[in-house]
Protein backbone atom coordinates (compact mmCIF):
# COMPACT_ATOMS: atom_id res chain seq x y z
CA UNK A 1 0.00 0.00 0.00
CA UNK A 2 1.17 3.44 -0.88
CA UNK A 3 3.20 5.40 1.76
CA UNK A 4 0.33 8.12 1.47
CA UNK A 5 -3.01 5.80 3.04
CA UNK A 6 -0.18 5.66 5.99
CA UNK A 7 0.15 9.12 6.08
CA UNK A 8 -3.92 9.87 5.45
CA UNK A 9 -4.52 7.23 8.36
CA UNK A 10 -2.14 8.32 10.78
CA UNK A 11 -3.33 12.05 10.22
CA UNK A 12 -7.58 10.86 10.77
CA UNK A 13 -6.20 9.17 14.05
CA UNK A 14 -4.41 12.10 15.85
CA UNK A 15 -7.24 13.97 14.34
CA UNK A 16 -9.85 11.46 16.29
CA UNK A 17 -7.57 11.03 19.51
CA UNK A 18 -7.29 15.14 19.74
CA UNK A 19 -10.31 16.50 18.78
CA UNK A 20 -12.95 14.25 19.17
CA UNK A 21 -11.48 12.73 22.35
CA UNK A 22 -8.83 14.83 24.17
CA UNK A 23 -10.27 18.49 24.11
CA UNK A 24 -14.13 17.58 24.93
CA UNK A 25 -12.59 16.39 27.73
CA UNK A 26 -9.61 18.08 28.97
CA UNK A 27 -10.47 21.11 27.22
CA UNK A 28 -6.35 22.03 27.55
CA UNK A 29 -5.67 23.82 23.92
CA UNK A 30 -1.99 24.32 24.64
CA UNK A 31 -1.31 20.93 24.14
CA UNK A 32 -3.59 20.16 20.87
CA UNK A 33 -0.18 21.59 18.97
CA UNK A 34 2.22 19.43 21.30
CA UNK A 35 -0.04 16.24 20.33
CA UNK A 36 -0.05 16.87 16.40
CA UNK A 37 3.24 18.18 16.28
CA UNK A 38 4.77 15.45 18.08
CA UNK A 39 2.91 12.60 16.02
CA UNK A 40 3.67 14.37 12.45
CA UNK A 41 7.03 14.67 13.91
CA UNK A 42 7.61 11.43 15.32
CA UNK A 43 5.62 9.82 11.82
CA UNK A 44 8.15 11.66 9.63
CA UNK A 45 11.30 10.76 10.91
CA UNK A 46 10.66 6.88 11.50
CA UNK A 47 9.62 7.09 7.49
CA UNK A 48 12.80 8.49 7.20
CA UNK A 49 14.59 6.42 9.25
CA UNK A 50 12.79 3.03 6.98
CA UNK A 51 14.42 4.51 4.03
CA UNK A 52 18.18 5.43 5.36
CA UNK A 53 21.21 4.13 6.63
CA UNK A 54 20.70 4.73 10.18
CA UNK A 55 20.31 2.24 13.39
CA UNK A 56 17.28 1.49 15.42
CA UNK A 57 18.89 2.22 18.62
CA UNK A 58 19.98 5.79 17.39
CA UNK A 59 16.34 6.72 16.17
CA UNK A 60 14.45 5.77 19.54
CA UNK A 61 17.28 7.78 21.11
CA UNK A 62 16.29 10.62 19.49
CA UNK A 63 12.60 9.85 20.50
CA UNK A 64 13.33 9.04 24.18
CA UNK A 65 14.88 12.78 24.24
CA UNK A 66 12.25 14.48 22.62
CA UNK A 67 10.00 13.10 25.15
CA UNK A 68 12.06 13.56 28.06
CA UNK A 69 12.07 16.96 27.16
CA UNK A 70 8.59 17.35 26.68
CA UNK A 71 7.55 16.23 29.89
CA UNK A 72 9.77 18.03 31.72
CA UNK A 73 8.65 21.72 29.99
CA UNK A 74 5.65 21.48 31.62
CA UNK A 75 3.28 20.13 34.13
CA UNK A 76 0.98 17.41 32.52
CA UNK A 77 -1.58 15.16 34.73
CA UNK A 78 -1.50 10.91 34.35
CA UNK A 79 -4.14 11.17 31.93
CA UNK A 80 -2.52 13.99 29.43
CA UNK A 81 0.50 11.72 29.64
CA UNK A 82 -1.11 8.87 28.14
CA UNK A 83 -2.14 10.89 25.41
CA UNK A 84 1.01 12.23 24.63
CA UNK A 85 2.45 8.45 24.28
CA UNK A 86 -1.05 7.36 22.35
CA UNK A 87 0.17 10.31 19.71
CA UNK A 88 3.50 8.94 19.61
CA UNK A 89 2.57 5.29 19.25
CA UNK A 90 0.33 6.65 16.50
CA UNK A 91 3.10 8.29 14.78
CA UNK A 92 5.34 5.17 15.17
CA UNK A 93 2.27 2.97 12.99
CA UNK A 94 2.16 5.62 10.43
CA UNK A 95 5.36 5.78 9.60
CA UNK A 96 6.39 2.26 8.75
CA UNK A 97 5.01 1.77 5.47
CA UNK A 98 6.98 -1.53 5.51
CA UNK A 99 4.23 -3.08 7.58
CA UNK A 100 1.18 -5.03 7.15
CA UNK A 101 -1.85 -2.20 6.12
CA UNK A 102 -4.61 -4.24 7.87
CA UNK A 103 -2.28 -4.84 10.95
CA UNK A 104 -1.31 -0.94 11.67
CA UNK A 105 -4.28 0.79 11.21
CA UNK A 106 -6.20 -1.88 13.44
CA UNK A 107 -3.62 -1.04 15.90
CA UNK A 108 -4.26 2.57 15.74
CA UNK A 109 -8.15 1.88 16.12
CA UNK A 110 -6.85 -0.35 19.12
CA UNK A 111 -5.08 2.80 21.04
CA UNK A 112 -7.61 4.89 20.32
CA UNK A 113 -10.52 2.60 21.59
CA UNK A 114 -8.10 2.43 24.62
CA UNK A 115 -8.39 6.21 25.11
CA UNK A 116 -11.67 6.33 24.64
CA UNK A 117 -12.71 3.44 27.37
CA UNK A 118 -10.05 3.98 29.79
CA UNK A 119 -10.27 7.88 29.74
CA UNK A 120 -14.32 7.78 29.65
CA UNK A 121 -16.01 10.27 32.21
CA UNK A 122 -18.80 7.50 32.96
CA UNK A 123 -16.19 5.05 34.23
CA UNK A 124 -15.86 5.08 37.64
CA UNK A 125 -17.47 8.63 37.73
CA UNK A 126 -17.63 8.79 41.47
CA UNK A 127 -13.78 8.10 41.83
CA UNK A 128 -11.86 10.51 43.17
CA UNK A 129 -8.35 11.81 43.79
CA UNK A 130 -7.27 15.17 45.65
CA UNK A 131 -4.44 15.91 47.79
CA UNK A 132 -5.45 18.58 50.39
CA UNK A 133 -4.32 20.77 53.36
CA UNK A 134 -6.28 20.43 56.73
CA UNK A 135 -6.87 22.80 59.36
CA UNK A 136 -5.98 20.23 62.10
CA UNK A 137 -3.02 18.21 62.29
CA UNK A 138 -3.35 14.53 62.00
CA UNK A 139 -0.42 11.98 63.34
CA UNK A 140 -2.50 8.37 62.06
CA UNK A 141 -3.88 7.94 58.78
CA UNK A 142 -7.31 6.49 60.76
CA UNK A 143 -7.82 10.19 62.36
CA UNK A 144 -7.34 11.63 58.81
CA UNK A 145 -9.78 9.52 57.15
CA UNK A 146 -12.34 9.67 59.69
CA UNK A 147 -11.91 13.48 59.43
CA UNK A 148 -12.52 13.52 55.55
CA UNK A 149 -15.27 10.77 55.36
CA UNK A 150 -17.33 13.52 57.75
CA UNK A 151 -15.92 16.44 55.33
CA UNK A 152 -16.60 15.04 51.96
CA UNK A 153 -19.72 13.08 52.35
CA UNK A 154 -17.77 9.96 50.94
CA UNK A 155 -16.24 6.82 51.80
CA UNK A 156 -12.38 7.17 51.77
CA UNK A 157 -10.51 4.60 50.54
CA UNK A 158 -7.18 5.52 51.45
CA UNK A 159 -5.36 8.77 53.14
CA UNK A 160 -1.91 8.97 52.60
CA UNK A 161 -0.53 11.82 55.03
CA UNK A 162 2.18 13.72 53.08
CA UNK A 163 3.02 16.20 55.82
CA UNK A 164 2.08 17.19 59.31
CA UNK A 165 2.82 20.39 60.79
CA UNK A 166 2.22 20.50 64.63
CA UNK A 167 3.23 24.34 64.82
CA UNK A 168 0.65 25.51 62.15
CA UNK A 169 -1.66 22.65 62.97
CA UNK A 170 -2.15 21.75 59.64
CA UNK A 171 -1.91 18.20 57.24
CA UNK A 172 -1.28 17.57 53.73
CA UNK A 173 -3.17 14.43 52.91
CA UNK A 174 -3.47 12.71 49.18
CA UNK A 175 -7.01 11.25 49.37
CA UNK A 176 -8.31 8.71 47.12
CA UNK A 177 -12.35 8.43 47.46
CA UNK A 178 -15.76 7.25 46.03
CA UNK A 179 -18.64 10.08 46.55
CA UNK A 180 -22.20 8.28 47.95
CA UNK A 181 -24.86 8.02 45.34
CA UNK A 182 -26.27 11.01 46.78
CA UNK A 183 -23.41 13.22 48.19
CA UNK A 184 -24.60 16.25 50.23
CA UNK A 185 -22.13 18.78 50.43
CA UNK A 186 -21.28 20.21 53.94
CA UNK A 187 -22.51 23.45 54.01
CA UNK A 188 -20.08 26.49 55.91
CA UNK A 189 -22.62 26.16 58.94
CA UNK A 190 -22.17 22.70 59.48
CA UNK A 191 -17.85 22.66 58.83
CA UNK A 192 -17.78 25.29 61.22
CA UNK A 193 -19.78 23.27 63.88
CA UNK A 194 -17.98 20.62 63.31
CA UNK A 195 -14.57 22.61 63.27
CA UNK A 196 -12.84 21.58 60.67
CA UNK A 197 -12.00 23.07 57.23
CA UNK A 198 -10.46 21.97 54.66
CA UNK A 199 -8.54 23.58 51.26
CA UNK A 200 -7.76 21.69 48.21
CA UNK A 201 -4.31 22.38 46.33
CA UNK A 202 -4.43 22.46 43.28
Amino acid sequence: MPVYAFILADLIAISIMVFGLYFPRHRRRDLIVAFLSINVGVMGVTYAMTNADISLGFGMGIFAVLSIIRLRSTEMDHAEIAYYFTAIAIGLLGGFPALSASLSFTLMAVLLGVILVGDNPRLLPRSRQQQMVLDQAFTTEEGAREYLEALLGATVHRATIRKVDLLNESTVVDVRYTLHAQVERPTVERVGAQGVAAEVAR
